[in-house]
């Protein structure tokens, strides 16, 4: 079974995602982590992001895993190294939507995505997962809340992780991200026809959980 969750940033998807691949026994794959572990990778090499050649060429030479801990959370390998926590640094969050709108590099990650999510029942999230990595997926949700509520979210998760941003940061970044996401030629981000829209501003995750998971029980 394939339940493909998709939204913008900051609506919430990764956190819900977990909990119900957690509550269902799947496999969670969090496709924003994988960007980012090439973008991580990209930086780390001093690839111009700008040269699509260079930066495709890289998505063929490198390893990336995502294993699901115990507690629910996500274990990001770059070539055998735990990067979990390097790739939510700052400098990725500013680079890793550019990285994402590359044809060539979406072309080759679809293919990784689709791999580990046909070897198990999975809960996959993103921002293409419904409309093109998995358009046939048994569930399809898609998370939205409003703008300044996912400043909020994206800020409070980020200054837990011991990270030094400002609203105003977060703010322009999640602005600038959505309208790369939005309005890029390759899968941009939308609603698939068919997923249940959940707006999750007055929510608590746990609501929207449990409200994700009716919906999947009742078929």
């Amino acid at each position: 079974m394939i339940i493909a969750v998709d939204g913008p940033a900051g609506a919430g998807k990764s956190t819900v995602s977990k909990i119900l691949a957690q509550r269902l026994g799947f496999l969670y794959i969090d496709t924003g982590a994988m960007y980012r572990a090439l973008t991580l990778k990209a930086l780390e090499d001093n690839t111009d992001l700008k040269d699509e050649e260079k930066v495709i060429e890289l998505v063929s030479s490198i390893s990336i895993d995502l294993i699901n801990n115990p507690d629910g959370s996500l274990k990001v390998l770059l070539d055998g190294r735990d990067v979990s926590r390097l790739i939510r640094e700052p400098r990725i969050t500013k680079s890793v939507s550019d990285i994402a709108k590359i044809k060539g590099v979406r072309e080759k990650m679809l293919i990784l995505q689709r791999g580990l999510g046909l070897k198990n029942n999975a809960v996959l999230d993103g921002r293409d997962i419904g409309t093109v990595v998995f358009p046939n997926a048994d569930k399809k949700f898609y998370i939205d809340a409003n703008f300044k509520e996912r400043v909020r979210r994206r800020y409070k998760e980020l200054k837990e992780m011991g990270q030094e941003v400002t609203e105003e940061d977060i703010d322009k970044d999640l602005r600038n991200r959505d309208t790369i996401d939005s309005t890029r030629k390759i899968a941009p981000l939308r609603k698939a026809d068919d997923a249940v829209l959940i707006d999750t501003t007055d929510m608590t995750i746990e609501e929207v959980a449990n409200k994700m998971f009716e919906i999947i029980d009742n078929g």
